[in-house]
């Protein structure tokens, strides 16, 4: 049984993720701040460990015979990316999907990317793409991930790009993001050593269609 440890388990695309696992042949540890956030649905498939990513020890010992990392976190992003990588090295974990953010490599064009700027700048998305060369230069077979802006639709409607493509698109849901998701964990060769956008297609425009 392949077996995946969710950082940030608490999170809405990591839950959407979880469910979507429980009809597979997987072993889910879900990592969180606070284990009483989350109750199991198949405690034969799923444990649940507290900690936080901003302690290398925690991480070490939630990552004890584990094929995957996939990490939904946030807060102390630098940081967490750089405990992330030093446990996987110290557990011999070579499988990392990575959730960042758009616009890290400055790739969100137009008005779009100036609005952008203008929302995530003064630190989030310096931060982000600060973790996002930390997991780059890691060594790991990982895969970065970058959203567009986030919904809550129930659709999973999505196009890729790449880490040296202008980002297409404003939006995309969260189920988009976690079938994404889904799909590397259960073929974990695919997407390896690279950098993806996210965004449902024809959204293109100024800002996400829904935001006012």
């Amino acid at each position: 049984m392949k077996k995946v440890i969710i950082l940030g388990a608490h999170g809405k695309i990591a839950q959407i993720v979880t469910r979507q696992l429980l009809t597979e042949d997987i072993k889910q540890t879900l990592f969180l701040r606070n284990s009483a956030r989350l109750r199991l649905e198949d405690p034969e498939k799923e444990s649940i460990v507290e900690g936080t990513a901003t302690s290398l020890f925690d991480l070490e010992q939630a990552m004890t015979d584990v094929d995957i990392v996939y990490a939904n976190l946030a807060g102390k992003i630098v940081e967490e990316a750089q405990n992330v990588v030093a446990a996987m090295k110290a557990k011999n974990v070579k499988r990392l999907i990575w959730i960042s953010t758009l616009g890290i490599y400055d790739e969100v064009p137009g008005k779009y990317g100036e609005w952008n700027h203008e929302q995530l700048d003064g630190g989030y998305l310096e931060s982000y793409a600060e973790a996002a060369k930390v997991i780059e230069a890691s060594g790991l077979d990982y895969t970065i991930i970058r959203p567009a802006w986030l919904d809550d639709k129930d659709e999973i409607d999505y196009e890729l790009t790449n880490k040296d493509e202008t980002f297409k698109g404003t939006e995309v849901s969260r189920t988009s993001v976690a079938d994404l998701v889904t799909k590397i964990i259960l073929d974990p060769k695919e997407y390896i050593g690279t950098s993806l956008g996210v965004n449902k297609p024809n959204t293109d425009g100024d800002k996400p269609a829904w935001y006012r």
